[in-house]
Protein backbone atom coordinates (compact mmCIF):
# COMPACT_ATOMS: atom_id res chain seq x y z
CA UNK A 1 0.00 0.00 0.00
CA UNK A 2 2.82 2.32 0.80
CA UNK A 3 4.33 1.64 -2.63
CA UNK A 4 1.14 2.74 -4.44
CA UNK A 5 0.89 5.89 -2.34
CA UNK A 6 4.49 6.81 -3.09
CA UNK A 7 3.93 6.24 -6.82
CA UNK A 8 0.87 8.51 -6.89
CA UNK A 9 2.72 11.17 -4.89
CA UNK A 10 5.61 11.02 -7.37
CA UNK A 11 3.27 11.42 -10.35
CA UNK A 12 1.53 14.37 -8.69
CA UNK A 13 4.84 16.07 -8.02
CA UNK A 14 5.91 15.50 -11.64
CA UNK A 15 2.67 16.98 -12.95
CA UNK A 16 3.05 19.96 -10.65
CA UNK A 17 6.61 20.57 -11.78
CA UNK A 18 5.56 20.19 -15.45
CA UNK A 19 2.74 22.71 -15.12
CA UNK A 20 5.07 25.12 -13.32
CA UNK A 21 7.69 24.72 -16.06
CA UNK A 22 5.04 25.29 -18.78
CA UNK A 23 3.83 28.45 -17.03
CA UNK A 24 7.37 29.83 -16.73
CA UNK A 25 8.03 29.02 -20.41
CA UNK A 26 4.80 30.74 -21.52
CA UNK A 27 5.81 33.88 -19.64
CA UNK A 28 9.45 33.92 -20.72
CA UNK A 29 9.02 32.78 -24.38
CA UNK A 30 5.43 32.63 -25.67
CA UNK A 31 6.68 31.93 -29.22
CA UNK A 32 8.35 28.73 -28.03
CA UNK A 33 5.09 27.48 -26.51
CA UNK A 34 3.26 28.34 -29.75
CA UNK A 35 5.72 26.32 -31.82
CA UNK A 36 5.42 23.35 -29.41
CA UNK A 37 1.64 23.57 -29.54
CA UNK A 38 1.61 23.43 -33.35
CA UNK A 39 3.83 20.35 -33.27
CA UNK A 40 1.38 18.38 -31.13
CA UNK A 41 -1.90 19.65 -32.65
CA UNK A 42 -3.17 17.13 -35.22
CA UNK A 43 -3.88 18.37 -38.76
CA UNK A 44 -7.58 17.48 -38.63
CA UNK A 45 -8.04 19.55 -35.48
CA UNK A 46 -6.30 22.69 -36.87
CA UNK A 47 -8.07 26.02 -36.56
CA UNK A 48 -10.87 26.52 -39.12
CA UNK A 49 -10.29 28.63 -42.20
CA UNK A 50 -11.24 32.31 -41.75
CA UNK A 51 -14.57 33.44 -43.17
CA UNK A 52 -14.75 34.98 -46.62
CA UNK A 53 -14.23 38.72 -46.88
CA UNK A 54 -17.87 39.25 -47.78
CA UNK A 55 -18.89 37.56 -44.51
CA UNK A 56 -16.41 39.46 -42.34
CA UNK A 57 -17.81 42.09 -40.02
CA UNK A 58 -14.40 43.62 -39.20
CA UNK A 59 -13.55 46.89 -41.01
CA UNK A 60 -11.24 46.48 -44.00
CA UNK A 61 -7.78 48.05 -43.68
CA UNK A 62 -6.23 49.70 -46.76
CA UNK A 63 -3.15 48.07 -48.13
CA UNK A 64 0.08 49.87 -47.29
CA UNK A 65 1.08 52.44 -49.91
CA UNK A 66 4.22 51.43 -51.71
CA UNK A 67 7.05 53.96 -51.87
CA UNK A 68 7.20 55.58 -55.33
CA UNK A 69 9.81 54.09 -57.55
CA UNK A 70 12.95 56.15 -58.01
CA UNK A 71 13.89 56.64 -61.63
CA UNK A 72 12.45 57.72 -64.95
CA UNK A 73 8.83 57.27 -63.81
CA UNK A 74 9.19 59.69 -60.88
CA UNK A 75 7.63 63.10 -61.71
CA UNK A 76 9.31 66.12 -60.08
CA UNK A 77 7.60 69.50 -60.09
CA UNK A 78 10.31 71.91 -61.18
CA UNK A 79 10.68 75.03 -63.31
CA UNK A 80 14.37 74.48 -63.93
CA UNK A 81 13.83 74.13 -67.68
CA UNK A 82 11.98 77.47 -67.80
CA UNK A 83 14.78 79.18 -65.87
CA UNK A 84 17.42 77.56 -68.08
CA UNK A 85 15.61 78.87 -71.14
CA UNK A 86 14.96 82.43 -69.94
CA UNK A 87 17.63 83.42 -67.41
CA UNK A 88 20.59 83.81 -69.82
CA UNK A 89 18.72 86.66 -71.57
CA UNK A 90 18.34 88.70 -68.34
CA UNK A 91 21.08 91.23 -67.62
CA UNK A 92 21.97 93.32 -64.57
CA UNK A 93 22.04 97.08 -65.17
CA UNK A 94 24.13 99.64 -63.30
CA UNK A 95 23.25 103.17 -64.40
CA UNK A 96 25.70 105.83 -63.22
CA UNK A 97 24.82 109.50 -63.01
CA UNK A 98 26.49 112.62 -61.64
CA UNK A 99 24.27 114.90 -59.56
CA UNK A 100 25.05 118.28 -58.04
CA UNK A 101 24.46 118.81 -54.35
CA UNK A 102 23.22 122.10 -52.95
CA UNK A 103 25.70 124.73 -51.84
CA UNK A 104 26.31 124.69 -48.10
CA UNK A 105 27.05 127.66 -45.86
CA UNK A 106 29.39 127.07 -42.93
CA UNK A 107 28.95 129.56 -40.05
CA UNK A 108 31.73 129.76 -37.41
CA UNK A 109 30.62 129.08 -33.86
CA UNK A 110 32.97 131.70 -32.39
CA UNK A 111 31.21 135.12 -32.23
CA UNK A 112 34.42 136.97 -33.16
CA UNK A 113 34.94 134.79 -36.23
CA UNK A 114 31.28 135.28 -37.15
CA UNK A 115 31.94 139.03 -37.42
CA UNK A 116 34.95 138.46 -39.65
CA UNK A 117 33.52 135.56 -41.62
CA UNK A 118 29.69 135.63 -41.51
CA UNK A 119 29.55 132.50 -43.65
CA UNK A 120 31.70 130.36 -45.89
CA UNK A 121 29.95 129.00 -48.98
CA UNK A 122 31.00 125.50 -49.98
CA UNK A 123 29.70 123.91 -53.12
CA UNK A 124 27.80 122.98 -55.05
CA UNK A 125 29.57 119.66 -55.26
CA UNK A 126 29.13 116.81 -57.70
CA UNK A 127 28.19 113.39 -56.43
CA UNK A 128 28.15 110.07 -58.25
CA UNK A 129 24.99 107.96 -57.89
CA UNK A 130 24.33 104.48 -59.19
CA UNK A 131 20.88 103.14 -60.07
CA UNK A 132 20.36 99.39 -59.88
CA UNK A 133 18.07 97.45 -62.18
CA UNK A 134 17.62 94.65 -64.69
CA UNK A 135 17.02 94.28 -68.41
CA UNK A 136 15.95 91.67 -70.95
CA UNK A 137 17.75 90.88 -74.20
CA UNK A 138 14.99 90.64 -76.81
CA UNK A 139 17.15 90.05 -79.88
CA UNK A 140 20.50 88.53 -80.76
CA UNK A 141 21.34 91.92 -82.30
CA UNK A 142 21.68 93.31 -78.75
CA UNK A 143 18.46 95.20 -78.08
CA UNK A 144 17.55 95.28 -74.39
CA UNK A 145 14.26 96.36 -72.79
CA UNK A 146 14.29 97.86 -69.30
CA UNK A 147 12.39 100.45 -67.27
CA UNK A 148 12.79 104.12 -68.06
CA UNK A 149 13.20 104.97 -64.38
CA UNK A 150 16.22 102.64 -64.16
CA UNK A 151 18.29 104.54 -66.75
CA UNK A 152 16.71 108.00 -66.49
CA UNK A 153 19.40 110.70 -66.36
CA UNK A 154 22.25 108.20 -66.54
CA UNK A 155 25.53 109.29 -68.09
CA UNK A 156 26.96 105.79 -68.22
CA UNK A 157 25.14 102.45 -68.34
CA UNK A 158 26.91 99.19 -67.62
CA UNK A 159 25.35 95.78 -68.14
CA UNK A 160 26.50 92.45 -66.72
CA UNK A 161 25.48 89.43 -68.74
CA UNK A 162 24.39 86.10 -67.30
CA UNK A 163 27.77 84.55 -68.14
CA UNK A 164 29.63 87.32 -66.29
CA UNK A 165 30.62 89.46 -69.27
CA UNK A 166 30.46 93.23 -68.72
CA UNK A 167 29.61 95.65 -71.51
CA UNK A 168 28.53 99.25 -72.01
CA UNK A 169 25.03 100.04 -73.23
CA UNK A 170 23.64 103.06 -75.06
CA UNK A 171 20.08 104.37 -74.98
CA UNK A 172 18.17 104.00 -78.24
CA UNK A 173 15.01 105.60 -76.92
CA UNK A 174 12.67 105.80 -73.94
CA UNK A 175 8.97 106.22 -73.32
CA UNK A 176 7.91 107.87 -70.06
CA UNK A 177 4.24 107.12 -70.79
CA UNK A 178 4.83 103.39 -70.25
CA UNK A 179 8.07 103.62 -68.20
CA UNK A 180 9.99 101.62 -70.81
CA UNK A 181 13.38 102.17 -72.44
CA UNK A 182 15.34 100.41 -75.16
CA UNK A 183 19.12 99.93 -74.87
CA UNK A 184 21.67 98.49 -77.28
CA UNK A 185 24.71 96.42 -76.33
CA UNK A 186 27.43 95.16 -78.65
CA UNK A 187 28.71 91.71 -77.79
CA UNK A 188 28.99 88.36 -79.61
CA UNK A 189 26.83 85.29 -78.96
CA UNK A 190 24.00 87.09 -77.19
CA UNK A 191 21.04 84.99 -76.02
CA UNK A 192 17.54 86.29 -76.74
CA UNK A 193 14.45 85.52 -74.70
CA UNK A 194 11.42 83.77 -76.19
CA UNK A 195 8.33 86.01 -76.26
CA UNK A 196 4.91 84.63 -75.32
CA UNK A 197 2.99 86.38 -78.08
CA UNK A 198 0.78 83.36 -78.77
CA UNK A 199 0.22 82.09 -75.24
CA UNK A 200 -2.62 83.89 -73.39
CA UNK A 201 -1.99 84.92 -69.79
CA UNK A 202 -4.62 84.14 -67.17
CA UNK A 203 -5.11 84.86 -63.51
CA UNK A 204 -3.68 81.90 -61.61
CA UNK A 205 -0.90 81.12 -64.09
CA UNK A 206 2.50 80.35 -62.56
CA UNK A 207 5.09 83.05 -63.32
CA UNK A 208 8.78 83.52 -62.49
CA UNK A 209 10.47 86.87 -61.86
CA UNK A 210 14.13 86.92 -62.93
CA UNK A 211 16.38 89.86 -62.14
CA UNK A 212 19.00 91.54 -60.01
CA UNK A 213 17.30 92.39 -56.67
CA UNK A 214 19.60 94.24 -54.26
CA UNK A 215 22.50 93.41 -56.58
CA UNK A 216 21.96 89.65 -56.20
CA UNK A 217 22.15 88.82 -59.89
CA UNK A 218 20.48 85.78 -61.47
CA UNK A 219 17.82 85.62 -58.77
CA UNK A 220 14.57 83.79 -59.54
CA UNK A 221 11.34 84.09 -57.54
CA UNK A 222 8.06 82.30 -58.18
CA UNK A 223 4.39 83.20 -57.84
CA UNK A 224 1.17 83.40 -59.81
CA UNK A 225 -0.66 86.04 -61.80
CA UNK A 226 -2.84 87.72 -59.16
CA UNK A 227 -4.75 90.10 -61.44
CA UNK A 228 -4.69 91.64 -64.91
CA UNK A 229 -5.34 95.18 -66.12
CA UNK A 230 -4.29 96.96 -62.93
CA UNK A 231 -4.11 100.78 -62.90
CA UNK A 232 -1.73 102.59 -60.53
CA UNK A 233 -2.24 106.12 -61.98
CA UNK A 234 1.52 106.62 -62.25
CA UNK A 235 1.61 106.82 -66.04
CA UNK A 236 -0.82 107.40 -68.89
CA UNK A 237 -0.86 103.95 -70.46
CA UNK A 238 -1.10 101.39 -67.66
CA UNK A 239 -2.30 97.83 -67.99
CA UNK A 240 -0.23 96.09 -65.33
CA UNK A 241 0.05 92.39 -64.59
CA UNK A 242 -0.21 91.93 -60.82
CA UNK A 243 1.80 89.09 -59.33
CA UNK A 244 2.86 87.76 -55.93
CA UNK A 245 6.26 86.67 -57.29
CA UNK A 246 8.73 88.62 -55.16
CA UNK A 247 9.80 91.85 -56.90
CA UNK A 248 12.27 94.01 -55.00
CA UNK A 249 14.60 96.92 -55.67
CA UNK A 250 16.80 95.93 -58.58
CA UNK A 251 14.13 93.71 -60.18
CA UNK A 252 12.83 96.67 -62.20
CA UNK A 253 13.24 96.01 -65.90
CA UNK A 254 13.71 92.28 -65.39
CA UNK A 255 11.77 89.43 -66.94
CA UNK A 256 8.45 87.98 -65.85
CA UNK A 257 8.18 84.61 -67.60
CA UNK A 258 5.64 81.82 -67.72
CA UNK A 259 6.23 78.16 -66.86
CA UNK A 260 7.68 77.60 -70.33
CA UNK A 261 10.33 80.31 -69.97
CA UNK A 262 8.56 82.73 -72.32
CA UNK A 263 8.50 86.46 -71.60
CA UNK A 264 5.07 87.68 -70.47
CA UNK A 265 6.00 91.00 -68.85
CA UNK A 266 8.67 93.48 -67.79
CA UNK A 267 8.86 93.84 -64.00
CA UNK A 268 8.22 97.46 -63.10
CA UNK A 269 6.79 98.33 -59.69
CA UNK A 270 6.18 96.97 -56.25
CA UNK A 271 3.49 97.95 -53.79
CA UNK A 272 4.82 98.17 -50.26
CA UNK A 273 4.60 100.64 -47.36
CA UNK A 274 8.07 99.50 -46.25
CA UNK A 275 9.87 99.47 -49.64
CA UNK A 276 10.11 95.67 -49.39
CA UNK A 277 8.17 92.86 -51.00
CA UNK A 278 4.75 92.11 -49.50
CA UNK A 279 3.46 89.91 -52.30
CA UNK A 280 2.13 92.63 -54.61
CA UNK A 281 4.24 93.45 -57.64
CA UNK A 282 3.46 94.78 -61.11
CA UNK A 283 4.78 94.06 -64.58
CA UNK A 284 4.19 95.70 -67.95
CA UNK A 285 2.56 93.24 -70.41
CA UNK A 286 4.85 91.93 -73.13
CA UNK A 287 2.48 93.18 -75.85
CA UNK A 288 2.97 96.75 -74.63
CA UNK A 289 6.74 96.28 -74.35
CA UNK A 290 6.98 94.82 -77.85
CA UNK A 291 4.96 97.68 -79.38
CA UNK A 292 7.21 100.26 -77.68
CA UNK A 293 10.32 98.35 -78.80
CA UNK A 294 9.21 98.28 -82.44
CA UNK A 295 8.38 101.99 -82.50
CA UNK A 296 11.59 103.09 -80.80
CA UNK A 297 13.71 100.99 -83.17
CA UNK A 298 11.82 102.38 -86.16
CA UNK A 299 11.41 106.04 -85.12
CA UNK A 300 13.54 106.63 -82.04
CA UNK A 301 10.38 107.42 -80.11
CA UNK A 302 6.81 106.16 -79.68
CA UNK A 303 4.32 107.86 -82.02
CA UNK A 304 0.74 107.88 -80.78
CA UNK A 305 -2.50 109.35 -82.03
CA UNK A 306 -4.03 112.03 -79.80
CA UNK A 307 -7.52 113.49 -79.50
CA UNK A 308 -6.42 116.29 -77.20
CA UNK A 309 -8.78 115.61 -74.31
CA UNK A 310 -8.76 114.28 -70.76
CA UNK A 311 -11.32 111.71 -69.66
CA UNK A 312 -13.07 110.25 -66.67
CA UNK A 313 -15.44 107.33 -66.24
CA UNK A 314 -17.68 105.51 -63.75
CA UNK A 315 -17.61 108.43 -61.30
CA UNK A 316 -19.37 111.64 -60.46
CA UNK A 317 -17.37 114.82 -60.77
CA UNK A 318 -18.33 118.17 -59.22
CA UNK A 319 -19.04 119.53 -62.70
CA UNK A 320 -21.10 116.72 -64.24
CA UNK A 321 -22.23 113.12 -63.66
CA UNK A 322 -20.65 110.35 -65.71
CA UNK A 323 -22.90 107.37 -66.52
CA UNK A 324 -21.82 103.74 -66.24
CA UNK A 325 -19.97 102.16 -69.17
CA UNK A 326 -19.25 105.47 -70.84
CA UNK A 327 -16.39 107.95 -71.15
CA UNK A 328 -16.88 111.54 -70.07
CA UNK A 329 -14.75 114.43 -71.27
CA UNK A 330 -13.17 116.12 -68.26
CA UNK A 331 -11.45 118.80 -70.32
CA UNK A 332 -10.03 119.64 -73.74
CA UNK A 333 -6.65 121.16 -74.62
CA UNK A 334 -6.76 124.59 -76.21
CA UNK A 335 -6.19 124.42 -79.98
CA UNK A 336 -6.00 120.62 -79.75
CA UNK A 337 -7.81 118.27 -82.16
CA UNK A 338 -10.84 117.82 -79.87
CA UNK A 339 -11.22 121.56 -79.24
CA UNK A 340 -10.99 122.33 -82.97
CA UNK A 341 -13.68 119.71 -83.66
CA UNK A 342 -16.05 121.22 -81.08
CA UNK A 343 -15.75 118.66 -78.28
CA UNK A 344 -16.49 120.15 -74.86
CA UNK A 345 -15.97 119.28 -71.22
CA UNK A 346 -19.02 117.38 -70.02
CA UNK A 347 -19.66 115.58 -73.30
CA UNK A 348 -20.15 111.81 -73.09
CA UNK A 349 -18.29 109.78 -75.72
CA UNK A 350 -20.30 106.70 -76.62
CA UNK A 351 -18.42 105.39 -79.67
CA UNK A 352 -15.32 105.89 -81.81
CA UNK A 353 -15.79 105.10 -85.50
CA UNK A 354 -19.00 103.30 -84.63
CA UNK A 355 -17.39 101.00 -82.05
CA UNK A 356 -18.69 101.52 -78.46
CA UNK A 357 -16.22 102.69 -75.81
CA UNK A 358 -16.90 101.77 -72.19
CA UNK A 359 -13.96 103.20 -70.23
CA UNK A 360 -11.18 105.73 -70.57
CA UNK A 361 -8.37 103.16 -70.70
CA UNK A 362 -9.93 101.52 -73.74
CA UNK A 363 -10.47 104.88 -75.47
CA UNK A 364 -6.96 106.12 -74.74
CA UNK A 365 -5.36 102.93 -76.07
CA UNK A 366 -7.49 102.98 -79.22
CA UNK A 367 -6.61 106.57 -80.05
CA UNK A 368 -2.92 105.87 -79.31
CA UNK A 369 -2.88 103.02 -81.82
CA UNK A 370 -4.12 105.30 -84.61
CA UNK A 371 -1.76 107.17 -86.90
CA UNK A 372 -1.58 110.93 -86.41
CA UNK A 373 -3.52 112.64 -89.21
CA UNK A 374 -6.28 110.02 -89.13
CA UNK A 375 -9.83 111.43 -88.99
CA UNK A 376 -12.23 109.58 -86.69
CA UNK A 377 -15.94 109.91 -86.00
CA UNK A 378 -16.97 110.43 -82.38
CA UNK A 379 -20.50 109.62 -81.28
CA UNK A 380 -21.23 112.04 -78.45
CA UNK A 381 -24.08 112.76 -76.04
CA UNK A 382 -24.43 116.42 -75.07
CA UNK A 383 -27.24 117.44 -72.74
CA UNK A 384 -29.04 114.23 -73.67
CA UNK A 385 -28.82 114.88 -77.40
CA UNK A 386 -26.75 112.73 -79.83
CA UNK A 387 -24.00 114.45 -81.76
CA UNK A 388 -21.47 113.35 -84.41
CA UNK A 389 -18.05 115.01 -84.45
CA UNK A 390 -15.19 114.46 -86.90
CA UNK A 391 -11.78 114.75 -85.20
CA UNK A 392 -8.43 114.67 -87.00
CA UNK A 393 -5.85 113.18 -84.63
CA UNK A 394 -2.51 114.83 -83.93
CA UNK A 395 0.64 113.22 -82.55
CA UNK A 396 0.56 112.96 -78.79
CA UNK A 397 3.11 115.35 -77.24
CA UNK A 398 6.03 113.59 -75.57
CA UNK A 399 5.73 113.63 -71.80
CA UNK A 400 8.79 114.76 -69.85
CA UNK A 401 10.82 111.85 -68.54
CA UNK A 402 10.40 112.99 -64.97
CA UNK A 403 6.77 113.91 -65.41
Amino acid sequence: MKTVFRTLLFLAQCMTLGLAAAFVASVVSPSLVERVRHVFVPTETAAPEPRAAAESTAPAHPAPVAEPARGADLVTVSYASAVTRAAPAVVSIYANKIVSTRAQVLVPTNPLLQRLFPGIVIGPQKKRLQSLGSGVIVGTDGYVITNNHVIQGAEEIETVLYDGRTTQARVIGSDAETDLAVLKIDAPNLPAIAIADKTPLNVGDVVLAIGNPFGLSRTVTMGIVSALGRQLKRATYEDFIQTDAAINEGNSGGALVNAYGELVGINSNLFSPSAGNVGIGFAIPVATAKAVLDQIIAHGRVIRGWLGAEYTDAATTPQFPCPERAVCVAGVYENGPAALAGLRAGDVIAALDGEPVTNQVELRNREANLTPGTTVQLTVQRDGQPLQLAVTLAERPQRAANG
